[in-house]
């Protein structure tokens, strides 16, 4: 006999075994989550064939594991052909049963760390919870850092107070010249960091950030590759607004052109952030700081179509979500790149590259055309240093070519 759960999915028959009191509250999330009826279908259907055979091997609801999982899909396999979303399927089934208390959590076996390990993970909480940096910064240093404690101390106890001079200028000299220039100079960056913050404990006495050497580099070296205001307004005028999705792209397209706002800041911006009546939004900057940046109009009114016509029904306070299920927030900065990739290519824009910092970039050069102080300029990109605004006095060229002395002799 036929059972329907929730007005919309259909079992041929009655669930069995030990889940079957949770298949219907495990289908209303998935309809919260914002599944097509296909995907409905196939997870009330596999936690109901998981549920009669967790019965028929006799296992009890508190003793539902992963192991389980992964031996009833191997049952399966056997006897049909698998579908691509069903471990996927199954494994929310039990993150749902988990959450909600019905199954007890798992424990993690965590494998013994080593000495070095054990060092990298504590410099990562200190870069994470006492300077506060961003995860992009320490996923970029740690790697270094593992390298340097591997060289000096092995698999052995990792005594800092044994490091000396010539063990940071050996690192370097080995390291650097099998780098690009940037990444040698973040590797002497992040070694640099690493010694302040083992001075700071106490592990060693000398200032060894002093021996780290320089890696030689022109200031300024590379004029930043910045979209073209025509080229913005072409992309623009291609996103169809008349689709959620559409509306969702446009809002964040408009925050990255007209308020250079990086791709992580529009990822994670978040409901409460925007002070409507104020005309302004609180942003979260790079190393947890927060900035303050103009809502303009025509921004406003983007994400105002969006959240009223193309924002799906979500408890999460993020303003821009997945358009697909699970219905959530961007896990990182990158879907936002996803997004101007995507746009460039339905465009046939020839932008400068198809990341979202030309947008950052873009608006830098065109407000310094317009006449805008450096400053100005690096209080809206929330710049700390003045030296890093410098890097677009070299995109104005017209300025200055007017500041040009003439060939001696002149033209022939």
């Amino acid at each position: 006999m036929r059972c329907i759960i929730n007005n919309q999915v259909v079992l041929s028959r009655e669930p069995e075994g030990p889940l079957a009191l949770h298949i219907a509250s495990f289908s209303a999330w998935a309809i919260e989550q914002g599944y097509a009826l296909c995907s409905l279908q196939l997870r009330a259907r596999i936690a109901a064939d998981f549920s009669r055979w967790l019965a028929e091997k006799a296992v009890r609801l508190r003793s539902i594991s992963s192991a389980h999982a992964a031996q009833y899909l191997r049952y399966r396999a056997r006897r049909q052909r698998l579908l691509e979303g069903d471990a996927t399927a199954l494994k929310q089934l039990l993150d749902f049963l988990r959450h909600r208390g019905v199954i007890p959590d798992e424990r993690i076996h965590r494998r013994r760390l080593s000495p070095v390990e054990r060092r990298v993970q504590a410099y990562q909480r200190y870069l994470h919870e006492e300077r506060i940096l961003a995860t992009a910064t320490i996923v970029n240093y740690v790697p270094f850092i593992r390298a340097f404690l591997q060289s000096r101390f092995g698999s052995g106890p990792v005594r800092l107070s044994r490091l000396c001079a010539r063990d940071v200028v050996r690192f370097v000299q080995r390291q650097a010249p099998h780098l690009h220039l940037k990444r040698a100079k973040l590797l002497t960056t992040a070694l640099r960091s690493f010694l302040q913050y083992a001075r700071y404990r106490g592990d060693v006495q000398l200032d060894l950030a002093a021996a780290v050497p320089l890696v030689a580099n022109w200031s300024m070296s590379s004029i930043p590759r910045a979209i073209a205001p025509d080229q913005v307004r072409r992309l623009l005028a291609g996103i169809n607004r008349r689709t959620a999705v559409g509306r969702r792209d446009y809002a964040i397209l408009l925050l990255l052109a007209r308020l250079g706002m990086r791709s992580g800041e529009v990822a994670f911006l978040e409901l409460n952030d925007i002070d409507w009546q104020g005309g302004s939004m609180s942003v979260h900057g790079k190393g947890g700081r927060r900035t303050r940046l103009p809502l303009p109009a025509d921004v406003g009114e983007a994400i105002v179509a969006y959240l009223r016509h193309g924002r799906p029904h979500s408890t999460s306070r993020r303003v821009f979500l997945r358009a697909r299920a699970p219905i959530r927030g961007f896990l990182s900065a990158c879907a936002v790149g996803t997004i101007v990739r995507h746009a460039i290519l339905r465009a046939g824009i020839d932008a400068p590259t198809t990341g979202a910092h030309q947008f950052r970039h873009g608006l830098a050069t065109e407000m310094l055309r317009q006449g805008a102080s450096l400053s100005e300029i690096g209080e809206l990109l929330g710049h700390q240093s003045p030296e890093t605004t410098k890097i677009y006095t070299k995109v104005d060229l017209d300025a200055l070519r007017t500041l040009s002395l003439p060939w001696p002799g002149g033209v022939r």
